[in-house]
Order: structure tokens, then C-alpha cells, then sequence
């Protein structure tokens, strides 16, 4: 089963949603063995299709929550979701999207996160009108590598984490012990309306535009199994990081091995890509961080967004609406057609009953009751040739006449008995007669029919309808 991973951009607030667009993202495609097959970058219908298809979500777009959740599930968990989470939300609960983390943690608390449901829910939908049905969506923040805790001077790495844990386990959970791995994702690209003034000196020249303000990065940090992100100066990072890390140890990492524009096989040695150059930050392969979102339990799309293939949806009803027109109107067809013949059909059938019922009143004008014409017209003809002295065709000299004349190589001698009843001829043939093959179609060419009694040995001759 094929696999596409897809890197999103962060939404940006200044746009209204009547103008949201997906531009350009960036994208790894894996076979169902887990090999690269493609790496680039593409507008969403040019995105190559897969069995499934993950979506990396941007920091800045989840807010991860830690908090107790009501012991339910459906949708009356997604009615009490909105209310545990009001009292850390600026925005409006009910506008937001609630995905729940399956793992539990210490003291059976769970990690929530909260995205805008407008803005999911459009991310959604455009995958799925592009053919994407089977849906992932991870948080960028959990597929960032986890870092190895250095062990303690006189201890091995192993040892010294559990004693650590063992003496302190409630300052494991506390924000200023945790590692924090940060991670520069690329530089922020927002829409911003360029300012001009006019000098009120008094040659009346137009003054200088406002100069653009120092270039941001996205910023990932990823606290255990919280994660949160923001836009910051690329000068900043430094004093950013060390503000919000206090004593906690900090592995910086910085996005790079971006595809390009086009799509190329990952065979193909790809140009390094321009890094910021932080001091301090490892490099972090984009394939690398594809990869580890495919091992992220956290999926978004969970209630309304569970990823449901076979749900009829208006996406797959706009695709299906000429296919399925097609087949309702060539069934219609189909049946006027054949309702069309079957009329036309019955016609013909009744107009050659009457014609034959008329053929035999007017031949036979003392019939009173008609109910199969040509039979009764046939025992008519056959009462008037024996009137009239003539043999019947299924008579007894009539087939016996028939029966001499085809036994050709067969004597006549060998004959051993004839009966005669119900209009056919019963020959028995002596037992030392072999009768040939060519038997039969000489009883035809004498318009008769013939065929033998396997219980019996007698050949059964009939007259020939």
C-alpha cells in the first residue's frame, strides 16, 4: 500500500477563509514497501495519488492541551470535549477541532489538540475533492526526532534516567526539566500590505515606503508529548529558545533537504537546500521528518474527520453523478425498449391468432368453440381425409409404408413384431439384426421420425411434424 506524506504551511491570519488557498507543498512518496519513489513539491491536483496519504500539520496551526477527560466516547465525548478545554481557549471552543491523544499519561490525563475546525476542515475537504480519501493528519511537533538523554558522569545513560525518575518522578512532568526539541521549519511567508506616506514637506515628493521588517522562521518545540510553535525574527531564535527553555537542555535541529518544484526520483542526488545557518542546529532531513509522521499515533482526523473511504460524501457524489446518470438512463432505455417490443410482439401474436381463428371458421364454419386453431384445423383435415378414403399420415399402412422403405440394408425378415397404438409404430427386430446407423436418416427422408426404447430395444416410428 502505497503511502503520500504531505509537509502543510502554517494558515495565515491575515487571510480571511473566503480566500484560503494551499499553495505549492512539499511531498514524499512511498511504495508499499516503505522505498522513496518520488520527492517534490506540487499544487494539490498535481499531487500523485496513493493508497493513503499523511498530512503533516504546522505547530503554529495545534494547540496542544493536557487535562482529564471525562470517561466517554462518541458523540457525547465530542459534546464534552469543547467544555473541558473553554477556560485555555481565547477562541470559541465551539469552532474548534478536538483530536484526543490514544496514549494516556501519568495519572490518566490525556493530551488534546485543538485546531481551528474552519481551517481543518478546509484542508480536509481539499484533499478529498483531489481524490485523497483515505486521510492521516499529524502534528508537526510529533514527528520531530526525540533526543537521547546524556547519561550521568559515573553512570550508564540507562541507569542514571531511571534514578533520576525514581528521585524526582513529579519533576519529570514539570515544563522547566523536560527536554525541548526545537526545530526551524523555513521562513515564514506571510501577506502584508506595503505602507506609504506622503512627506508634509514642502516640495510635495512622495516619502519612502516603509522597509520590510527582519525575515521570520517557523519555530517547532516539542516538550515531551506537548508541542506549540510560533513565528519568530531569525535573529531571535537564540534569546527565543533560551527563554522559553529556562534549565531544560535544548536540541535545536534545522529543516533542509527540501524537494524542489519538480518532482524527481529519489535516486537523484537533490542541491542542498539555503539554510538560516543557526549556530547549533543539526540538520533535519525532510525525508526524515516525512518518515517519523508515519509513526505518530496522534491523528486529527478523528469524529466528523475520520477517514472514511467508502462514505458517500459530495465529492465522490459530483464524481459519480455522470456515471450513475448514465446507467439510470440506459436502464430506462432498456426497459421502454423492451416494454416497446413485448407490445409489438403481442400484436403480431394476436393479429396471426385472429387471422388463423378466421382461416378456421371460414374452412370449417360449424366449429362453435376455437381455443388452438391450428390443431383443431389439423384433426378437421385428417377426419376429412379418412372420409374421403385416404390414409392418415400417422395411420398404420401409412407407417408401415414408410418403415418398408427405409429399412434398406436391413431385411425384411428381420422384423420380428409391429404394434400399432396411440398413433406410432412399435417395431421389434430380431435379436441377431444389428441395425445400421444411416437407420434414422432414412426414416426422415421418408418424413419420419424414429427412436429406440432403451428399456425395451423397440424403435418407436412416428410420423415427422
Amino acid at each position: 500500500m502505497s503511502t503520500l506524506i504531505v509537509f502543510l504551511p502554517p494558515r495565515d491570519p491575515a487571510v480571511p477563509s473566503q480566500e484560503w488557498q494551499l499553495p505549492e507543498t512539499a511531498f514524499l512518496l512511498l511504495d508499499k514497501g516503505g522505498r522513496t519513489q518520488r520527492a517534490g513539491r506540487a499544487a494539490l491536483a498535481l499531487l500523485p495519488r496513493a493508497s493513503s496519504t499523511v498530512l503533516i500539520v504546522a505547530a503554529r496551526d495545534v494547540l496542544m492541551l493536557r487535562t482529564a477527560v471525562p470517561p466517554l466516547k462518541g458523540p457525547r465525548l465530542r459534546q464534552a470535549l469543547p467544555n473541558v478545554v473553554e477556560d485555555q481557549l481565547i477562541q470559541d471552543p465551539q469552532t474548534c477541532h478536538i483530536a484526543i491523544d490514544p496514549q494516556s499519561l501519568a495519572g490518566g490525563e490525556r493530551v488534546l489538540a485543538v485546531i481551528d475546525r474552519g481551517w481543518f476542515r478546509f484542508i480536509v475537504e481539499a484533499f478529498g475533492a483531489a481524490g485523497h480519501r483515505n486521510l492521516r493528519a499529524v502534528p508537526v511537533t510529533r514527528c520531530l526526532p526525540v533526543p537521547v538523554p546524556a547519561p550521568v558522569d559515573g553512570a550508564p545513560g540507562g541507569d542514571a534516567v531511571e534514578a533520576a525518575s525514581a528521585a524526582a518522578p513529579d519533576a519529570a512532568a514539570a515544563h522547566a526539566v523536560v527536554p525541548i526539541v526545537a526545530a526551524v521549519l523555513g521562513t515564514v511567508v506571510e501577506h502584508t500590505a506595503a505602507l506609504f506616506a506622503e512627506a508634509s514637506d514642502t516640495s510635495g515628493a512622495p516619502g519612502p515606503s516603509i522597509e520590510a521588517q527582519e525575515p521570520r522562521v517557523e519555530l517547532a518545540l516539542a516538550r515531551g508529548a506537548h508541542g506549540e510553535g510560533l513565528a519568530v525574527p531569525a535573529s531571535a531564535v537564540g534569546a527565543t529558545l533560551a527563554a522559553l527553555a529556562g534549565d531544560a537542555p535544548v536540541t535545536l535541529y534545522e529543516l533542509a533537504d527540501m524537494p524542489g518544484s519538480e518532482p524527481r526520483l529519489a535516486s537523484v542526488a537533490q542541491a542542498s537546500q539555503s539554510r538560516a545557518g543557526l549556530p547549533g542546529a543539526a540538520p533535519l532531513p525532510f525525508e526524515t521528518l516525512a518518515r517519523r509522521a508515519l509513526d505518530c499515533r496522534l491523528d486529527l482526523c478523528q469524529f466528523e474527520f475520520e477517514a472514511r473511504p467508502w462514505r458517500l460524501d459530495r465529492a465522490t457524489l459530483r464524481r459519480l453523478r455522470l456515471p450513475v446518470t448514465l446507467a439510470v438512463a440506459s436502464l430506462v432505455v432498456a426497459v421502454v425498449a423492451m416494454n416497446v417490443q413485448w407490445l409489438m410482439l403481442a400484436r403480431q401474436r394476436d393479429a396471426l391468432n385472429t387471422q388463423m381463428t378466421e382461416l378456421l371458421l371460414n374452412a370449417f364454419p360449424k366449429t362453435t368453440v376455437v381455443l388452438d386453431a391450428p390443431d383443431q384445423m389439423s384433426r378437421q383435415l385428417d377426419q376429412l381425409r379418412v372420409a374421403a378414403g385416404e390414409l392418415s399420415p400417422s395411420d398404420f399402412l401409412s407407417l408401415a409404408a414408410g418403415l418398408a422403405h427405409s429399412l434398406g440394408p436391413v431385411p425384411v425378415n428381420g422384423v420380428a413384431a409391429l404394434d400399432y397404438h396411440d398413433r406410432r409404430l412399435d417395431v421389434t427386430f430380431k435379436p441377431e439384426i444389428k441395425v445400421d446407423p444411416d437407420f434414422n436418416q432414412r426414416l426422415a427422408r421418408n418424413g419420419l421420425s424414429g427412436e429406440i426404447d432403451s428399456s425395451t430395444g423397440k424403435w418407436m416410428i412416428r410420423n415427422a411434424p
